[in-house]
């Protein structure tokens, strides 16, 4: 029953973000589109107190339980970076919004980037770590640290490698080939030259 759960969340969570965008940029109800993007977040609480009954309930403590109370920590570190990609693309796509830019290859732009990602990274292991922490109380004794011990250790390494990845950036920054013309980060396309007649 979880995994359909996961699913369903999963499903609904790009619904309700689509609902939310096709509102403001369609048909311009930027209230409505606000309500909707905020309720972003209560589909994966709602997905966790579901998890939490369902381990009240009898069920056997799995991983798939702690996958369910990920969705929750995953929500709160990339969901509004999540969101805002998605904004703009939709923006570009639908509203004649400027061409999204992409990601900074190169020089402290680059840098910066990395460490928004291990921000992110490190902001959702802590949510995600923490709730299924609460699986355990929360769970009248369905649930044990045991049956999670993985997760601590594989959400605690994602978060360490992505800091030493973005330490590294910041030791030995990524520097643009020579002859490449780069602004904020990006390269810039250059006019092909004229052919010579």
């Amino acid at each position: 029953m979880i995994v359909t759960l996961i699913v369903a969340a999963e499903i609904s969570w790009w619904i309700v973000l689509g609902l939310g965008l096709s509102a403001r940029y369609l048909l311009r109800w930027r209230r409505t589109s606000t309500l909707l993007l905020l309720g972003l977040p209560a589909v994966d609480l709602a997905l966790y107190a579901l998890t939490v009954l369902d381990l009240r309930g009898g069920a056997t403590a799995s991983w798939t339980h702690a996958l369910a109370a990920s969705y929750a920590g995953f929500s709160v570190g990339y969901g509004p970076s999540l969101v805002a990609w998605a904004d703009r693309h939709f923006l570009h796509r639908f509203a004649g919004g400027p061409k999204p830019l992409p990601a900074p290859k190169y020089g402290p732009e680059r840098t910066a980037h990395e460490w928004q990602i291990a921000r992110r990274t490190v902001v959702s292991a802590v949510i995600t770590l923490t709730l299924i922490t609460l699986l355990v109380p929360l769970s009248a004794g369905s649930a044990h640290f045991g049956t999670f011990a993985q997760w601590y250790w594989r959400l605690g390494i994602a978060a360490v490698v992505n800091v030493v990845v973005a330490g590294c950036f910041s030791r030995w920054p990524k520097e643009a080939p020579a002859g490449v013309a780069v602004v904020d980060g990006r390269v810039v396309e250059q006019p092909a030259p004229e052919k010579v007649r």
